[in-house]
């Protein structure tokens, strides 16, 4: 069993850590919606924590699929199309990351700032 194999295994597990990141992470945030929806004190927002933690799961599963294939490209596979491939997939992924992080949050990651002061500002419902 040479190194590249045992590089390409351990790669293989970690793309399947990546997808089930996503996918179990997916299936418990509908586990949690599901509960949370069916009673009226915590119905109102189960869609938009839905949402998020939906995000989140997608988020770290990208994170870990991208590990994986820079991995992948460093030690496998060193040719000019597979950096090349890999600086394609890593671009897009990036801008997918990007895009699920504005959608998480509702606002751009520059303007995080403004957020969380606002936010200090606004004295807690004591409702």
């Amino acid at each position: 069993m040479s190194y590249e194999h045992t590089i390409s295994e351990i790669v293989k597990v970690v793309e399947g850590v990546g997808a089930g990141i996503m996918v179990i992470g997916g299936l418990g945030s509908f586990v949690v919606f599901a509960s949370r929806a069916r009673h009226a004190k915590t119905a109102q927002g189960s869609y938009d924590e839905l949402r998020r933690n939906l995000g989140r799961c997608i988020l770290l599963g990208l994170e870990v699929l991208i590990v994986a294939d820079i991995v992948r490209t460093i030690v496998v596979d060193t040719t000019i199309e597979s950096v090349a491939v890999l600086g394609i997939i890593v671009v897009i992924r990036i801008l997918l990351s990007f895009a699920l992080e504005v959608e998480i949050e509702g606002v751009w990651p520059w303007r995080r700032w403004q957020l969380r002061s606002r936010d200090a500002r606004v004295p807690p419902d004591n409702s």
